[in-house]
């Protein structure tokens, strides 16, 4: 099971950015596919997850009606796409694959390399 996420970059407070998690070995119809961010100095924090079942979607209160997560099962890619951004979302954001939208990073067994975002104020 290989996650590539991608997408990250330099962007200006307000702006929008699209990050995208490829997946190998992994159907993301199957696996449940959450997003983590990890700001300097503090622990990883669930962002997102949607369900493969149902398509279900869920998101941190910290990024609820700013932030939407999709798929697209013909490309077993899933997006997060990031608008409003403020300079607290700086960080690197990972994407991650289980069998449930666990909302601690422990409960994924899989995980991408994760990608850089930065938001200047």
């Amino acid at each position: 099971v290989q996650l590539q996420a991608s997408g990250g970059g330099l962007v200006q407070a307000g702006g929008s950015l699209r990050l995208s998690c490829a997946a190998s070995g992994v159907t993301s119809d199957y696996y449940t596919i959450g997003w983590f961010r990890q700001a300097a100095g503090k622990e990883r924090e669930w962002v997102s997850c949607i369900r493969p079942s149902d398509g279900s979607t869920y998101y941190a209160d910290s990024v609820k009606g700013r932030f939407t997560i999709g798929r697209d099962n013909a490309k077993n890619t899933v997006y997060l796409r990031m608008n409003s951004l403020k300079p607290e979302d700086t960080a690197v954001y990972y994407c991650a694959a289980d069998s449930m939208c666990w909302r601690t990073a422990s409960g994924y067994e899989h995980w991408g390399q994760g990608t850089l975002v930065t938001v200047s104020s």
